[in-house]
């Protein structure tokens, strides 16, 4: 495993994390022993970076990830989220609080279901309209001074929220979904967090499974939330198809899998990002992992760069629900 380093610090991270939310949340029928086992395959991988949050299945994510995370501490860099509010006990969520309040009591509960005494890395999972950034990143900013976390983090937060809370306490890390169908991060996002010298961490990067020539939409199950939005739905199902599939050739070409063609092309977009692909299969962590070691040269770019030309109509990635609580300010 090839690692980077954590925004400003020396905090060496593996190149590729591990998204962990689809263990339990939203990606169908979970396999808690198939996910323990990927879990600990992470640690045999040098896979050193975990993402969850605490409205992944109402805080069983992070139950989960314990269960491996407690006898192996010094070997992960945990990092979690707060904000969203659980409508129920299976993740569902309507409405977002980042209030000093309910972030206390949100990371207590985190590292009470963690079973560790301080988080790595603790995310603003959105940015609250509602609370102003300074005040919200202050009182996480306790949180650091208190011992209970180390490191700072927001997620999907616009150019201006990035900027106002790194005046107030220094932003280690930035999440947004990036990958080759999703490229908004480019315009401005991506040259800022290396201005601010802050990680940019995408997930999705394999486009929920789009791009790897695996996924056949039509075939999606009950409690999969991709059935839920428009990137997978009937309208674009042709274009996507034949993207995916061409895309599958381009990467033969180069002795790789889509899934490692599709991190390599993010991996290669800056060296202060770090791609948290999810996965509960431990045969899909290790192909994820073998992305470090495929280069691209700047035809190989231009290939993929035309390819995406060739098919452009792949749909937006949210609706008007999720879409919401993206930051635009």
């Amino acid at each position: 495993m090839n690692y980077r380093l954590l925004g400003d610090t020396d905090i060496r991270l593996s190149s590729i994390g591990l998204g962990c939310m689809g263990m339990n949340h939203g990606y169908g029928q979970p396999d808690d022993k198939e996910s323990l086992a990927t879990l600990h395959k992470a640690i045999e991988l040098g896979i050193n970076f975990w993402d969850t949050a605490d409205i992944y299945a109402s805080g069983r994510n992070e139950e989960l990830v314990a269960q491996v995370l407690k006898p192996n501490r010094n070997k992960i860099f945990i990092a979690t989220k707060f904000g969203f509010v659980p409508d129920d006990d299976h993740g569902h969520f309507s409405r977002l609080d980042s209030s000093p309040a309910y972030m206390r009591e949100a990371v207590e509960k985190s590292l009470k279901r963690l079973q560790t005494d301080v988080i790595d890395l603790y995310y603003a999972h959105r940015i609250d309209p509602n609370v102003p950034v300074e005040e919200m990143v202050g009182a996480m900013a306790d949180l650091v001074k208190e011992g209970k976390v180390r490191y700072l983090g927001l997620s999907e937060a616009s150019p201006n929220s990035i900027r106002k809370a790194h005046a107030v306490h220094p932003i280690s890390a930035l999440q947004s979904e990036y990958s080759l169908l999703t490229r908004d991060p480019e315009q401005e996002i991506l040259p800022l967090c290396r201005e601010l010298r802050i990680s940019f961490v995408p997930f999705s990067p394999l486009a929920r499974g789009l791009i790897t020539n695996t996924l056949d939409t039509s075939t999606l199950k009950d409690g999969d939330f991709r059935k839920g939005l428009p990137r997978y739905q009937k309208e674009y199902e042709e274009n996507n198809r034949r993207l995916s599939e061409a895309f599958a050739v381009l990467a033969a070409a180069k002795s790789a899998t889509p899934a490692q063609l599709a991190l390599a092309w993010v991996l290669a977009q800056g060296d202060h990002i770090i791609p948290i692909p999810g996965t509960k299969k431990r045969k899909y962590l290790q192909e994820n992992a073998e992305s470090v070691d495929l280069s691209l040269s700047p035809g190989d770019m231009l290939d993929l760069e035309e390819l995406l030309r060739k098919y452009p109509n792949t749909g937006p990635r949210y609706g008007e629900g999720y879409l919401k609580f993206v930051d635009k300010n």
